[in-house]
């Protein structure tokens, strides 16, 4: 698969590439003018053929002596900078200061306090309700809770989704502040009220007295970022306006909606790399994906990304990053995993390439410019956004050490590349995939795709899923003659108006989700869990769907793709009794060899619930967050139906320890030690893609002491 890249010569430090980095004509950049100009300019003719005359020795050179003494300053300038120590791509002291633990998003921990001999005697040993939830029944949207506690100076911050941040004793959940934004508790962009928590930072070198030398950040729906003091919980008053940045200000193109911060910024260094979420499936013409980078000190933007062309952005919309982002400082880069262009299920408003979409994207920190960039779907009628951080991680193959990126996906494949470069380390083959039938009005569709050849997809999408016997019995063959009216050749079936329509498996639910891939980097071991979903998807004329009536839900039901020739209906494929119509498990964890790409172990995660039962155990669950990993050779991870929280072994997948909490645990755990004590935090927020049991509980485990 060809790589999106531009030149440049590795130097391994951010000041080495923004010298040698070649700007793609796709991105509009804000940089300063002497930044903006090439760094090669033609010369007049005459000049040239001057320059290139014999000059006797003794005459002056004075263009001569200027090139030499640039090339001296810059070799000076390069001794100066590879002569500064690196920063290691796993911090040398456990840290879970982000939303993955680390920039790196590889959900490690190097405690090992915990381990596999002992896990089973952890304890609650604190937990508190913080009030901030809803069902939906009342006057409030239901909550969805999926923040990642965040262990720094010394406390635990949370983001609530009633836009609360609270700072706690990380050993007994006292509170030391909170702070309310007031915010509107309105579904502005989701059906729903969501929060994924809070980002960090501090100061290189903090100055004793001064206030916000450390920052706790937080975005509302309604597009502004609140910077407040990590001691004190007080606005900073130099960011932005008094604390406070309004972030729809830059919503300048198809303003729908606007661009909500329900994703924690990612903080590299002194920036705030911010992205934004908007409403899926909604409109035809959105507004286009932007990536900003601020001062994390003033709130000033400093670069802009745009991952659409200025007709694509007229025409169309999103390709936004609406997920957390990860970073490797010492190469200089920021990996964006990018969404996919709207309208989500139709795309004959934007049949030209867009190269940057479904994308993993690389950009120079300082500039924002792309290093290199990888399209995991050319034309993307699916919704197959690009949803988790890439997890970085060095790994052996064949005796070489890779500097690696694996990125997960909906579709369940993991794509494994150079995080430097983009190339492959397993190839990537472009492979043939079906085509339309030639009656969607306006559409094309890609003659190919990329499929990794390892690791082996997570789930086989060659053919139709088994119709699960069970639930088929129970329907008296409802889930037979489902299957029979539903169009399937395999992963990347166009979506139709014929029949009961395509079925997607995966499509949006199913697959990877936003919790990500964990790595231990002793073992080289990557964990990631993987929902076994089938949904089908239907197009309606826009005739027909205006005249229909419809209901929908939280990511199901109808939805318009208003302006477009169709909207959709995007069901899961459940039986009338609720059950699903293929054959479990519906959930599993998985566990990798990076240095060979292969399957270590596979087991079922969690366990299914309907109507108050829990199924067994053999059946797993979907699932949505993600698993953290310990040096201990423990993986706690929480994501399943049953709202329960559980440890497993890294080594055979064996499950070790568990307890229930109030709701889904969606959110990543976090993992960090206070006063000598390992820790061990999971919020049961709910989600009601699961379920519609939601909560506000907050469970904090430790061993006895």
């Amino acid at each position: 698969m060809p790589i999106l890249t531009t030149p440049k010569q590795r130097l391994g430090t951010a000041t080495a590439l923004a010298i040698c980095l070649t700007p793609l004509p796709l991105l509009a950049q804000e940089q300063p003018a002497e930044q903006q100009q090439s760094t090669v300019q033609e010369q007049p003719a005459e000049q040239a053929q001057a320059e290139t005359q014999e000059q006797p020795a003794e005459q002056e050179n004075p263009a001569a002596e200027q090139e030499q003494q640039e090339q001296q300053e810059q070799q000076e300038q390069q001794e100066e900078v590879s002569a500064a120590p690196p920063i290691p791509l796993v911090p040398e002291e456990p840290t879970w200061d982000s939303f993955h633990g680390q920039l790196n998003a590889q959900k490690y921990s190097q405690l090992d306090q915990i381990n596999a001999d002992n896990v089973g005697e952890l304890e609650k040993v604190w937990e508190i309700h913080t009030g901030d939830v809803s069902d939906g029944s009342g006057e409030l949207p239901a909550t969805v809770w999926s923040a990642t506690p965040v262990f720094a100076n010394d406390t635990l911050y949370i983001g609530t989704p009633f836009y609360r941040v609270l700072a706690l004793n990380p050993a007994t959940g006292e509170e030391k502040w909170s702070f309310d934004t007031q915010s509107a508790l309105e579904a502005l962009t989701q059906p729903v009220l969501k929060n994924r928590g809070v980002a960090y930072w501090q100061a290189d070198e903090p100055v004793e007295g001064e206030s916000c030398q450390k920052i706790i950040y937080m975005g509302t729906m309604d597009a502004q970022l609140f910077a407040l003091d990590a001691d004190s919980g007080e606005l900073c008053e130099n960011f932005a306006d008094n604390g406070v940045l309004d972030v729809n200000q830059w919503n300048d193109t198809n303003d729908k909606w606007p661009l909500s911060l329900l994703q924690p910024p990612t903080v590299v260094g002194d920036r705030l790399i911010l992205g934004w979420a908007g409403m899926d499936w909604a409109y035809e013409q959105t507004p286009p994906g932007t990536v900003f980078s601020i001062n994390a000190r003033t709130g000033e933007r400093e670069w802009t990304f745009q991952a659409l062309s200025d007709e694509v952005r007229e025409q169309s919309g999103t390709a936004n990053v609406w997920t957390h982002m990860s970073a490797d400082e010492e190469l200089g880069l920021v990996y964006l995993p990018v969404s996919s262009p709207s309208p989500n299920f139709w795309g004959g408003n934007r049949t030209e390439e867009v190269p940057l979409a479904t994308s993993t994207t690389a950009l120079d920190i300082e500039t924002g410019e792309v290093v290199w960039s990888r399209q995991w779907v050319h034309h993307d009628i699916w919704d197959y956004d690009i949803n988790s951080a890439p997890t970085l991680m060095d790994i052996t193959v064949d005796g070489e050490e890779i500097p690696a990126l694996i990125q997960a996906t909906k579709m369940g494949f993991l794509f494994v590349v150079n995080r430097e470069t983009g190339e492959d380390v397993w190839p990537i083959e472009e492979r043939p995939v079906p085509q339309g039938d030639g009656n969607i009005e306006g559409e094309v569709y890609a003659a190919t795709q990329p499929f990794p050849t390892k690791p082996a997809p997570l789930l086989d999408q060659s053919e139709k899923p088994e119709v699960w016997a069970l639930a088929d019995a129970v329907s008296f063959g409802e889930c037979s003659a489902l299957w029979e009216n539903l169009d399937y050749r395999g992963l990347y079936t166009p979506p139709t108006t014929e029949g009961a329509g395509t079925m997607g498996y995966p499509i949006t639910a199913g697959g990877v989700q936003w919790g990500g891939v964990a790595f231990d980097p002793e073992s080289q071991t990557a964990i990631v869990n993987t929902s076994h979903i089938v949904q089908t998807l239907k197009l309606y004329s826009r005739e027909v769907y205006d005249s229909a009536s419809r209901a929908s839900g939280n990511e199901s039901g109808f939805a318009s793709q208003e302006g477009a020739p169709y909207g959709i209906l995007l069901e899961v494929a459940l039986n009338r009794f609720g059950m699903p119509c293929w054959e479990p498990p519906f959930g599993e964890l998985v566990a990798l060899d990076m240095t060979t790409g292969d399957v270590k172990w596979r087991r079922p995660v969690g366990a299914s619930q309907q109507y108050g039962f829990f199924m067994p155990d053999s059946w797993g669950s979907p699932t949505i967050g993600g698993p953290a990993v310990t040096a201990g050779n423990i993986v706690f991870i929480g994501a399943s139906m049953d709202a329960k929280v559980r440890a497993y072994s890294l080594e055979t997948g064996e499950e070790l320890w568990s307890d229930q909490v109030e709701a889904p645990s969606v959110s990543n755990p976090a993992v960090y030690e206070y006063e000598g004590r390992q820790y061990v935090a999971f919020i049961g927020g709910g989600n009601t893609i699961l379920k519609e049991e939601v909560g506000d509980h907050i469970a904090v485990y430790a061993l006895p002491e």
